[in-house]
């Protein structure tokens, strides 16, 4: 790697210092790599360590960069492309569904589920499913099901765990599913999320909330939440465009 030194620039030189890597990144390094270490460019761009870091610490909240304990500074894959409102309805466990059962519990909801479930104070099935991508987990959710929605649920065919699990959502999908609306908002990591996230408590993320609809009522209500900096959601059918990381280049 030769050595540059950034030009004087009106803006803050830890952005400026950003762009410049991002192009480095594109242009030099691979999926995966592992970049030098800090002192080194630091000494590359003619920068002070610190305004390195503060550069470092955007491009990873941006999902360019991975920081791994152990192993360093990587670069990171593509944002996982998130289907969010479409078109082909489906219930969750359906063929093609890419997250994995973790575990099953019959617990009361929180207050909002409670009440878009229309289950009071009952407990429902609370489904915990997560989704990973390159090796990394990107995704974790929360799928509630009001009881009333899996009848013909036994302990004999869903003992516990995994099992547990794939049970409730075999029985979902007996279930006619009359359609499914979306919410996506941004949030912060919580503890619970953070640690099966890999990330730290605060960390943004991108909660996507599901309500499937049979017989007029909801039947179960999906919280999932995204890694934001993994992450990039698609709306009906994404049509073939192409992402950039470079905020001047067009989608094609």
């Amino acid at each position: 790697m030769g050595t540059t030194q950034l030009e004087t620039v009106p803006e803050p030189k830890y952005w400026h210092l950003k762009t410049v890597l991002s192009e480095a990144l594109d242009s030099e390094f691979t999926v995966g790599e592992i970049l030098p270490n800090e002192r080194d460019l630091a000494a590359r761009f003619g920068v002070a360590r610190a305004t390195l870091r503060q550069a470092l610490e955007q491009l990873e909240l941006e999902g360019r960069l991975q920081r791994r304990r152990g192993v360093g500074t990587t670069v990171a894959p593509p944002r996982v492309g998130v289907a969010v409102g479409a078109e082909q309805h489906a219930w969750p466990g359906a063929a093609g569904d890419v997250w994995q059962p973790v575990d099953c519990t019959l617990e009361v909801p929180p207050a909002a589920v409670a009440a878009a479930l229309e289950t009071g104070e009952q407990p429902v099935h609370t489904v915990r499913r997560s989704r990973t991508t390159h090796g990394q987990p990107v995704a974790a959710e929360l799928l509630y099901i009001a009881a009333s929605s899996v009848p013909e649920l036994s302990a004999i065919d869903a003992p516990s765990g995994a099992a547990r699990a794939r049970a409730v959502l075999r029985e979902l999908q007996r279930l006619e599913l009359e359609g499914q609306e979306n919410a996506v908002e941004l949030g912060s990591a919580r503890a619970d999320d953070a640690k099966e996230l890999d990330r730290l408590p605060g960390a943004p993320v991108l909660v996507v909330t599901t309500r499937y609809i049979s017989d007029g009522h909801t039947a179960a209500l999906s919280v999932a939440t995204y890694r934001a900096d993994t992450c990039r959601l698609t709306f009906g059918d994404p049509g073939g465009v192409e992402i950039h990381h470079d905020p001047e280049r067009r989608a094609s």
